[in-house]
């Protein structure tokens, strides 16, 4: 469907005709030949065209919607120019329907009445209709937009709605007018401080002990502290967009404009992304442009009568596995909508940047489903959808532009070559990836091997396998492996035990197993998988129970819809020790900051014994993954001579350790038989530790707090 007058938008988010979609003689992102991309990766050599035909590409379409003047920041205006407005005195509300025949706008208003308020239609499929009387209209004031389409009445929902909610008497969903402009922002001076992402990947509405949905300002008041104090300094929100389905997770999206009124009104979001700068804390949104829901009544599917208007038509609109719309990113009005959403949620809640959800399903026609990727060709086919990978580098310029520190994240699992790469240089433009191949390496390691028989060098060479110079955001779990009908790293490790064996006073052997390994797979994998780390909430201290949102299958129970604090706060159970292993962690990880110092360089392996070493930085990584063997006076070979210190162990007392590695120790290097500098440790089993010299060590390890004196058997034996 082609439309003569496309919403492509100036400065005052007034809409103007696109051009012939002629290359640019500048692309807005200073690309030249040849891209960098080659030269970073001389693999992708042999598809130099194909980077070429992606650049071609994304020209054309740069110059298609910028014409010979502006930038992607004046374009992306649609929220300036569509919705409902104050304007002039009164009050305006435009919207674009071009397949549609009429419009009339309804609501509180004139109590309902779908006659009385006709829209005047525009040029390019575009209508309004304006109200002198500032009285008109006012927050809280509900409505809808009736559209007229080939003998059809449809309801719809204003697309740039603000806010939708449920309404009372009918529990249908519907606009409610909000142009609240009292909100006062305190974070003017806000900077992220640190470069390198720890990420808190958070849920506001389950975030709460309460059998309930939890809102906004719990989760900043209740929620951002913890964050703070384990040391994390991103938080990622989940489910923000507002979605009609509580239990979708927030990944069937109907109203892309419009804060998740589950959890609050928009100031309310606007409260706990103030209060999260002001603790130093950048706040980045789970983004769903990859589809939207296919609800008509409550979403933007069909809004104007028909499918294309923002979808494919036909098989190729329709996600197999998801049961969701996919966009046409081909379409200037659809580019025009989902960047101006973007700018959007920057300037309007002050977000830090994006995580781009379901990015491999946009990459590629098959959406990577029963796909290996196991070479260049898997990237470069017919099977590659090339317009979703403009669109995303034009999302990523876009960003830039409106705020050029703000951090964007892909979840791609097939790795696209050139996806954490500047455009300028042939990338896709993203920052990092997710290290999504980590979790599933831990979980098939976890479910088919005996400890004994885990093979470290397969599974360090997996995690720090990247493409060259793309930065990625390590893991071991996110909210995925903590929905029900899958399991928790804790649970795959200590099983139904938990439900017994966590008192501090019980000395349960799988659950001794379970907890040294959640500690040693959590900083073998913060230590190699990527330049930044993710965590989802909860899962620091081994959270027990699976999420499994209200459903008519659970009696719509809010039981396993919750993050269980109490559990961590008490004092008296192990989940207090794994909390405070977790801060200690994150900080020592700061203060040395060796995640922006390149990739982790290999020391010294031994398959049989379970024993591996490596640096990152100034820091030396020694495992002893044995379950049974401690190893004594063992020679780790270091980068050079010199003295070193532990400065982290999982088996610390605070821990759930037994304090066989000393913090105090000086270990003095040593040449080996070869003349290679070393030092020689005693390597207790299943234990973690973070050595550096003397010179470089922490200025001050985190100590946990202690809520209890409780003191186990073991921990007696051990002291």
């Amino acid at each position: 469907m082609a439309s003569s007058n496309r919403p492509n938008t100036s400065s005052d988010g007034k809409p103007r005709k696109p051009g012939k979609g002629t290359a640019a003689k500048s692309t807005g992102a200073g690309v030249v030949l040849p891209y960098k991309i080659l030269q970073v990766n001389p693999g992708l050599v042999p598809y130099q065209a194909d980077i070429e035909l992606r650049m071609r590409n994304y020209s054309h379409k740069l110059a298609q919607l910028l014409r010979d003047n502006g930038s992607l920041k004046d374009f992306a205006n649609g929220v300036a120019y569509f919705g409902i407005h104050r304007e002039h005195g009164g009050w305006v509300y435009r919207e674009w329907a071009p397949a549609a025949q009429r419009l009339r706008f309804m609501g509180d208003f004139n109590d309902w009445n779908p006659e009385s308020c006709p829209m005047e239609r525009l040029e390019g499929g575009v209508f309004q209709v304006r109200f002198d009387d500032p009285n008109a209209l006012w927050n809280g004031c509900k409505c809808k937009v009736i559209v007229e389409h080939d003998g059809k009445r449809l309801e719809r929902i204003p697309l740039y709605a603000k806010r939708v909610v449920q309404d009372a008497k009918t529990v249908q969903w519907c606009c409610e007018v909000w142009d609240s402009t009292d909100y006062v922002w305190t974070d003017g001076d806000f900077a992220p401080g640190e470069a390198t992402p720890f990420i808190y990947e958070s849920h506001v509405g389950m975030a709460q002990d309460k059998l309930g949905i939890g809102t906004y300002r719990e989760f900043a008041d209740n929620i951002l502290p913890r964050i703070q104090k384990l040391g994390y300094n991103t938080v990622q929100l989940m489910a923000i967009m507002n979605h009609p389905y509580y239990g979708s997770f927030g990944y069937q999206v109907s109203n892309f404009f419009a804060c998740s009124s589950w959890f609050g009104t928009p100031d309310d979001l606007k409260y706990l992304v103030n209060k999260a700068h002001n603790m130093g804390l950048r706040v980045i949104m789970d983004l769903v442009h990859s589809h939207a829901v296919k609800n008509t009544a409550e979403g933007i599917n069909e809004f104007d009568g028909t499918v294309y208007q923002f979808f494919h038509d036909g098989p190729q609109g329709d996600h197999p596995s998801w049961g969701t719309k996919l966009f046409d990113y081909n379409k200037p009005e659809v580019l025009h909508f989902l960047l101006s959403n973007l700018k959007f949620w920057l300037l309007e809640y002050h977000f830090d940047g994006f995580r781009f959800d379901g990015v491999t399903s946009m990459l590629y026609h098959n959406h990577g489903l029963g796909q290996d990727f196991t070479g260049y060709s898997s990237y470069f086919s017919l099977n590659t959808d090339v317009e979703a990978i403009t669109y995303l580098q034009l999302a990523n310029e876009l960003i830039r532009q409106v705020k050029p520190d703000a951090l964007t994240i892909a979840e791609d699992m097939s790795g696209m070559p050139g996806m954490c790469l500047p455009v300028s240089w042939g990338g896709i433009g993203f920052d990092y990836r997710l290290s999504m191949g980590a979790p599933d390496l831990w979980i098939k390691t976890i479910k088919e091997k005996r400890d004994e028989d885990w093979h470290l060098g397969d599974i360090w060479g997996s995690l720090i396998s990247r493409r060259p110079q793309e930065k990625a955001i390590g893991y071991v779990e996110s909210h995925d492996q903590a929905l029900v009908g899958d399991q928790t790293i804790i649970f795959r490790l200590c099983g139904a035990e938990m439900y017994t064996g966590m008192d501090k006073a019980d000395q349960n052997p799988v659950i001794q197993r379970g907890i040294a390994l959640h500690k040693m797979l959590r900083l073998f994998t913060l230590s190699n998988a990527g330049e930044g780390y993710l965590n989802f909430m909860g899962n620091e201290f081994g959270h027990p129970e699976w999420i499994d949102f209200p459903r008519e299958g659970n009696g719509w129970s809010y039981q396993y819809c919750r993050r269980q604090w109490n559990l961590v706060d008490n004092g008296y159970l192990k989940y207090q020790w794994l909390n405070d292993f977790d801060a200690a962690m994150i900080h020592t990880s700061k203060v040395l900051d060796f995640l922006a110092q390149g990739q982790p360089e290999f020391r010294y392996i031994h398959e049989k014994d379970k024993v591996i070493s490596y640096s990152r930085g100034t820091a030396q990584f020694v495992f002893n993954f044995h379950p049974t063997e401690s190893w004594t006076d063992r020679f780790i070979p270091t980068p050079g001579p010199g003295v070193y210190q532990v400065v982290l162990s999982t088996d610390d007392r605070d821990f759930g350790g037994y304090d066989r590695i000393s913090k105090t120790y000086l270990y003095h290097t040593e040449k080996d038989g070869n003349g290679a500098d070393g030092i020689r440790l005693y390597l207790p089993s299943r234990t973690g530790m973070v050595l550096v010299p003397v010179a470089k060590r922490v200025a001050k390890t985190a100590k946990p707090e202690k809520h209890s004196t409780v003191k186990t058997g073991a921990q007696k034996k051990a002291g």
